[in-house]
């Protein structure tokens, strides 16, 4: 039986490969095929691009991802104040063709009030590691070169930059919809929250606003 492996981040430069096909009949099979020493700790694994545990068989075509842990630089939380430069230059790849950005601001108006400013708080430790496996996801969706994504907190005011994405891919196609995808997924994922400060009052907001 022939699967298709594929590698991302630094388990490809560790390998020295991206893609191989191997012959496994299960999940729990593939990282001792490998033959690439211990396994990292918080390794996820995709079969056809959906997360799998280690018991489940595999099928002739079928193909696994392999998806590291990612350390914090590129997935942050922070009360400094945001740098699109920055968060692009987490993603910069010489394979990459296409990088994608989004930057979501304070706006004024918000639920038909006036908005003076916003104040985040997070979760930040299991913010961080949510945004890694988010991006791992994407990555396992996506024919992607890296992610980036960094969140403010604290207090911010009208026009300033709460989040930043950036995405790199070979095409920008895949770019451009796992940036969509990645700030759809934030919203709903991501133990962030926001207090809007209005004229005349203030709400704490939940994730998805």
């Amino acid at each position: 039986m022939t699967v298709v492996v594929r590698l991302f981040a630094g388990l490809r430069e560790r390998a020295g490969w991206s893609q191989r096909d191997l012959d496994v009949a299960s999940v729990a099979e593939v990282w001792p095929a490998l033959e690439l020493g211990d396994e990292p700790e918080g390794l996820l694994y995709a079969v056809n691009r959906e997360y799998a545990d280690r018991g489940q068989e595999l099928h002739d075509g079928d193909e696994v991802a392999l998806i590291p842990p990612v350390p914090g630089g590129a997935f942050r939380v922070t009360e400094a104040p945001l740098s699109l430069e920055a968060v692009a230059a987490e993603v910069a790849d010489e394979r990459a063709g296409a990088v994608a950005t989004f930057t979501g601001t304070v706006r004024r108006q918000s639920r038909g009030r006036e908005v003076t400013h916003l104040e985040y708080e997070a979760y930040a430790e299991m913010a961080e590691d949510v945004m890694a496996r988010l991006a791992g996801d994407l990555e396992a969706r996506y024919d992607l070169c890296s992610i980036a994504i960094h969140h403010r907190v604290g207090r911010l005011e009208v026009g300033e930059a709460s989040v930043l994405i950036a995405v790199s891919a070979p095409h920008r196609q895949d770019a451009l919809a796992a940036c969509k995808d990645a700030i759809d997924r934030l919203k709903e994922t991501v133990p962030l929250w926001k207090k809007e400060v209005y004229e005349g009052g203030e709400e704490w907001v939940g994730r998805g606003s």
